[in-house]
């Protein structure tokens, strides 16, 4: 197993195009990595420059102490699982999975058993003799994996392998894949644009933006702490409210609530200064009536999430979404108020997460002293 280490990675297409702008990552031994982002962001461009199917314009790449820069793909070590499962449709299983050991040269029957055994740690010995066109999506997926695992290698790369199967079997996918890699203990690779699975899967994550990292860290971290209102929109099964303020002597004026500011972050703001509120609806609580520091507004949308209910109210703030749970009684036309968990709410200014103070997660309800403006 080993670590990667990118040093200034940078990838420009004809036409000046920056794929990647300059990346600095190292994915620790053994780690389970995402790599997360909307489309054309750089991440499958930045797993396919690891791999050696893209050639980089800059900077380097080590896979354990080998810098691997400029060496081919065959050579780095690395097993790359794609979207499709790039099967050969006219192999069977068998042959699928001994492919990359006949490419080794191994021997003809060390490459049958070893992809039989393989087989077998993946539940697929009963379907050896088939071919990828009679087995279902999960199969086609499990054989991919199995091709990937059977030459041992130091890395798995996976783009977006999970993308083709339906919602139930993606599930049940993931938590397969999920206690596989524990159990092999292999660095791990994973592009994806479903922040779910990011979140669900990865130890860390890289959430990406043109080409850049726009925040590297672990699930809980870029969930609970966006750095940025672009991670903050994208992170989360709902975006976070993200809510224009004006920065006020008392607290942060939003529409017409004044609300409290987070703790140790008076010194870093100045009254009359524009920020951005940001609050996830998860961490907003439901309140039929008025109370101090909640934002008021008429439901204007309701939404079944099972076990939960996703409401959209409208007010002086704008729309505000917030999760409430099932059995609260929420119907179109009602007025209801938005009440947001203290320890959860974030400030941003030009689009980065304001930081500072002892406990920046927390939130006071004692107005702090607050840097004074130019007259």
């Amino acid at each position: 197993m080993a670590a990667i280490t990118m040093g200034q990675l940078t990838k420009v297409y004809p036409g000046g195009v920056r794929a990647l702008n300059e990346i600095d990552l190292t994915v620790e031994d053994g780690e389970f990595f995402a790599l997360l982002g909307p489309s054309g962001c750089g991440k499958t461009t930045l797993l396919r420059t690891i791999a050696g199917l893209e050639e980089s314009s800059g900077g380097s790449i080590r896979i354990g102490e080998n810098d691997v820069t400029s060496t081919p793909p065959g050579r780095r070590d690395v097993a790359m699982v794609f979207q499709d499962y790039a099967l050969f449709p006219h192999m069977t299983v068998t042959d699928n999975i001994a492919y990359p050991l006949k490419i080794k040269k191994v021997a003809g029957r060390e490459r049958t058993v070893k992809a039989a055994e393989t087989a077998a740690e993946l539940g697929l010995s009963d379907y050896l003799e088939r071919r990828p066109g009679q087995l279902s999506g999960g199969q086609q997926q499990r054989v991919a994996l199995a091709r990937a695992m059977a030459c041992h290698p130091k890395v798995f790369l996976f783009d977006e392998p999970l993308s083709n199967l339906d919602a139930r079997m993606r599930l049940e996918a993931r938590t397969f894949l999920k206690r596989l890699q524990r159990e092999l203990g292999v660095t791990t690779v994973f592009v994806t644009h479903d922040q779910a699975e990011a979140l669900a899967l990865a130890d860390r994550i890289a959430v990406m933006e043109g080409g850049k990292i726009r925040q590297l860290g672990t699930p809980s971290e870029v969930f609970r702490r966006p750095a940025n209102t672009f991670v903050a929109s994208f992170i989360g099964s709902t975006p976070m409210n993200l809510l224009d303020g004006v920065v006020r002597a008392q607290g942060v004026e939003v529409g017409d609530q004044l609300l409290p500011v987070p703790v140790g972050l008076g010194d870093h703001l100045v009254e009359g200064e524009k920020v951005v509120y940001g609050i996830r609806p998860e961490y907003l609580g439901h309140a039929p009536a008025a109370v101090p520091g909640s934002l008021g507004g008429e439901v204007r949308v309701v939404e079944n999430l099972g076990s939960a209910q996703l409401v959209t109210l409208e007010g002086s703030a704008g729309f505000v979404q917030l999760v409430v749970n099932e059995d609260t009684p929420v119907a179109i036309g009602d007025h209801g108020y938005a009440v947001p968990r203290q320890d959860r709410v974030l400030l941003y200014r030009d689009g980065d997460l304001i930081t500072g103070g002892a406990d920046p997660s927390g939130l006071s309800a004692d107005a702090p002293s607050l840097a004074k403006g130019p007259a």
